[in-house]
């Protein structure tokens, strides 16, 4: 009787399933589910057409190759160095490791409006990097590619955060063991380490994709703000909120939303399948 008492308590250490659940739909509705309910009921003043008219517009076609595309790349980038630094992190000491720990953190305590001036002050032709590599013919600031270092830089910790605790649970016994077997690094890193990081990974990727899709801050002063070129999605919403276009940045947003959605699912869906086969 006491044994199951206490195996009662254990799988009980919220209060019972009514309340927690009630709170948690409350809690969903009021940050998720009703400003996504006032967009989709600012779009039913939107006729097909005019939905249609502001989707295919070329200036919004332009801003979302340019946010996907620099949000992608960024993300793909952000995939590789954050492996390596959770891996630094977790399989090595030295000396600073806790304030170089720390740093990972920054992007998400600075705002994002002084990143964006910090980094073009540096990448700008004028700045300390930027005029290093304008000799060169590399133009950072006011181009793609300045857009892709900004949403890097606060897509990062995504990647590290998800990934090193998964590093910190893995045991070395299966390293150790194929090092033994004669395996090379990179076969027991492709074959032993990868599958249980994947799933980690993709959570980063996903993340960080989706903070630089919606990104305003960091980028509105990097980008230049170039229509066709280097004007992002997030500046076209706002834009358009500036001049009383409400139906058109409703449905900008919308397609905006619906792309991340998308996104999600299908990270999701792959994270599932890449759970089962490492099983």
């Amino acid at each position: 009787m006491t044994v199951t008492n206490t195996s009662a308590a254990k799988r009980r250490v919220l209060p019972g399933f009514g309340l927690t659940m009630g709170f948690s739909v409350l809690y969903l509705s009021l940050v998720v589910l009703l400003p996504l309910s006032a967009l989709l009921f600012n779009s039913t003043g939107l006729s097909w057409s005019k939905f249609w008219d502001v989707a295919t517009d070329p200036r919004v076609l332009a801003s979302y190759r340019v946010s996907l595309g620099t949000a992608a790349a960024a993300a793909f980038v952000d995939g590789f160095l954050g492996l390596l630094l959770a891996w630094v992190l977790v399989r090595y000491d030295f000396p600073g490791k806790r304030i170089f720990d720390a740093l990972i953190d920054l992007p998400f305590a600075l705002p994002t409006a002084v990143a964006g001036v910090s980094l073009t002050a540096l990448y700008a032709a004028n700045g300390w990097i930027g005029s290093m590599l304008d000799p060169l013919g590399i133009k950072v600031a006011y181009t793609p590619l300045g857009i892709t270092i900004a949403l890097m830089f606060i897509g990062i910790p995504f990647v590290v955060r998800t990934v090193q605790p998964v590093l910190e649970d893995m045991e070395k016994d299966m390293e150790e063991a194929a090092a033994t077997l004669g395996a090379g690094r990179l076969r027991t890193f492709f074959t032993i380490l990868l599958p249980e990081l994947f799933p980690p990974l993709l959570t980063g990727f996903a993340l960080a994709f989706a903070r630089g899709i919606g990104e305003y801050g960091s980028v509105v002063f990097i980008s230049g703000n170039m229509p066709m070129r280097t004007e992002i999605a997030p500046l076209l919403i706002m834009s358009k909120l500036e001049q009383y276009d409400y139906a058109g940045a409703t449905a900008v947003a919308l397609i905006l939303l619906l792309i991340s959605f998308l996104m999600l699912l299908v990270i999701n869906t792959l994270q599932r399948w890449a759970r089962k086969t490492s099983s």
